[in-house]
């Protein structure tokens, strides 16, 4: 699922529901605050957890040496952070029993 089908299926829900005061642009604004508050959160060093879905965090990946395929030559690889994500037992459940 994208961005966009995720926003159409909250604005058709809504509608389903009658619920005129919100429309879809504001329905856009929402998920890109909500989206835009959860990457700040990560860019500060913060853990997210999402009960039922999971949790977002930051692992520190050490710099090392690698390898330039072309040349073969030895180069530097400095250290950097990747976002690591970690289902829920319930979200992993539900994947599993479809």
């Amino acid at each position: 699922m994208t961005k966009s089908e995720l926003i159409q299926q909250l604005c058709t829900k809504f509608k389903e529901n009658g619920s005129p005061a919100v429309s879809c642009a504001d329905m856009r604004e929402a998920v890109d605050r909500i989206l835009g508050m959860l990457a700040d959160a990560l860019a500060a060093g913060e853990r997210i957890e999402l009960r039922g879905f999971g949790s977002f965090s930051l692992h520190d990946i050490a710099a090392r040496q690698g390898r330039n395929p072309r040349t073969g030559e030895s180069v530097p690889v400095p250290p950097r952070k990747a976002v690591y994500f970690r289902a829920s037992a319930e979200l992993r459940a539900q994947v599993e029993h479809g």
